[in-house]
């Protein structure tokens, strides 16, 4: 689940292979050039961090961010 802390969402994704997050990775950035909002993110073979906020508005969370979270969610429910 997505944790509002600090001004940002934040989840942790779990897969079975860095081939997997690695997919993952890949349908997110397709997603967030389509709505233009891009996440800060880290992967480290398994595992994907990904933040959420935006900047055009203070570095807060907005409703972007909760839009391209949901879109975020979508994607990984394959991977399940």
């Amino acid at each position: 689940m997505w944790q509002n802390k600090n001004d940002k969402l934040s989840r942790t994704f779990k897969f079975n292979d860095f081939s997997e997050a690695f997919a993952f990775m890949t349908q997110v950035a397709i997603e967030a050039e389509k709505q233009n909002h891009h996440p800060w993110w880290s992967n480290v073979y398994d595992t994907v961090n990904i933040e959420l906020n935006t900047h055009d508005a203070g570095n807060i969370v907005t409703q972007k961010d909760r839009d391209l979270a949901a879109a975020i969610d979508t994607i990984y429910e394959k991977y399940k």
